[in-house]
């Protein structure tokens, strides 16, 4: 199998520790990291050390003289994914955009005419959507053993501060752009993509951040004849147990990102209960509580930790190989991140906040 050559620009926690990690690993079968771009010397310095044979370039236009470069890795600052995607797909380069995509549709779908005009790969990077737990939790939901969904609740949340970069409104961040790409799209996910989906309630506010960008986020989506979901993206959630709850009308899932839990009834293991317009009376007459006790089934189960997180990235390179050697779709196309960046964009703009910095 020959690998392809990659070129990563950006070498913080995402283009190191994310797409760096799984490149430098030895689940890595199909690409080699031929450059890397990063402003900071040192940062220049420790790539060169970790990726055998690279050459490290302080600028990105750098990269528009080599033509031996299969894909680009675009992981700088979330305010400059678009024009810096933008410039490399006009220059003929398949592009990995880290998430956000873009700021809003227009930019999205900017890209996305760019990169079909050039006859080029436009890809996001939104992993999640191969997580493990995800994935159960779609395969539990195809079954049918909930019966029809009804809710579904995704919490995205913990209990911390920050006070980078990923606090400031300039830089295109705050929890909804930085976290938020994670489960507005599966949130999406669940709803099938439906063009019809809409924003019926959203609230953005500031709990512990330093900056002037929102760590709070409220949002209830819904889509004709698809379940209500409820998420969560905050940093003042000091009990945040689990990611996931879907809640059927014959049973519930709850999951995070290492198990799950499955409660259930089958159709036909209860007697069905005719409805009783008095008050409910023991043997005495004495009045009762409508209870009684189900005949239930549970099952529950766990994820490899290596599978949540560095699995998902995994797949998503795995993809991105079969696209540019076989011609594959991609199971998360760049019209699905641009769906996703629509959700956030409308919550930013029914919930304006001030700029401080």
């Amino acid at each position: 199998m020959k690998k392809l050559n990659v070129a990563i620009i950006g070498q913080g926690r995402s283009g190191k520790n994310i797409h760096g990690a799984f490149l430098r690993s030895e689940a890595n079968l199909w690409f080699d990291v031929k450059y890397v771009v990063d402003a900071d010397a040192f940062r220049r310095q420790v790539a060169e050390e970790i990726y055998p044979g690279c050459r490290t370039f302080e600028s990105y236009q750098e990269l528009f003289a080599c033509s031996d470069i299969d894909l680009v890795v675009n992981a700088t600052f979330s305010h400059m994914h678009y024009p810096i995607s933008k410039d490399l797909l006009e220059h003929g380069f398949n592009v990995l955009v880290e998430k956000p995509l873009g700021r809003n549709r227009y930019e999205c779908q900017d890209l996305i005419k760019t990169a079909g005009e050039k006859g080029v790969l436009l890809a996001p990077f939104q992993q999640s959507f191969f997580a493990p737990y995800y994935m159960k939790a779609q395969e539990i939901v195809k079954s049918g053993v909930l019966g029809d969904v009804l809710q579904v609740n995704i919490t995205y949340s913990g209990f911390a501060r920050r006070w980078d970069w990923q606090t400031l409104q300039k830089k295109l961040a705050g929890g909804i752009y930085n976290t938020g790409p994670h489960p507005v799209g599966l949130a999406l996910g669940f709803l099938d993509f439906d063009p019809n989906t809409r924003v019926i309630y959203s609230k953005l506010g500031k709990a512990l951040t330093s900056g002037d960008a929102d760590d709070y986020c409220k949002l209830l989506l819904e889509a004709p004849g698809k379940p209500l979901v409820d998420l969560e993206v905050c940093s003042n959630d000091a009990y945040p147990e689990w990611n996931l709850k879907i809640l059927g009308t014959r049973g519930t899932l709850k999951s995070n990102l290492g198990e799950y839990m499955l409660t259930y009834i089958v159709d036909g293991e209860n007697v069905p209960r005719p409805v009783q317009e008095e008050f409910l009376k023991d043997e005495k007459g004495e009045p009762i509580y409508c209870g009684e006790n189900l005949i239930k089934h549970e099952e529950s189960g766990k994820f490899d930790a290596a599978d949540v997180f560095a699995g998902a990235v995994g797949h998503v390179y795995g993809e991105l190989y079969a696209a540019l050697t076989e011609g594959k779709p991609m199971t998360i196309t760049a019209e699905m991140a641009t769906e996703i960046i629509a959700v956030i964009d409308r919550v930013h703009a029914d919930n304006p906040m001030p700029l401080e910095f």
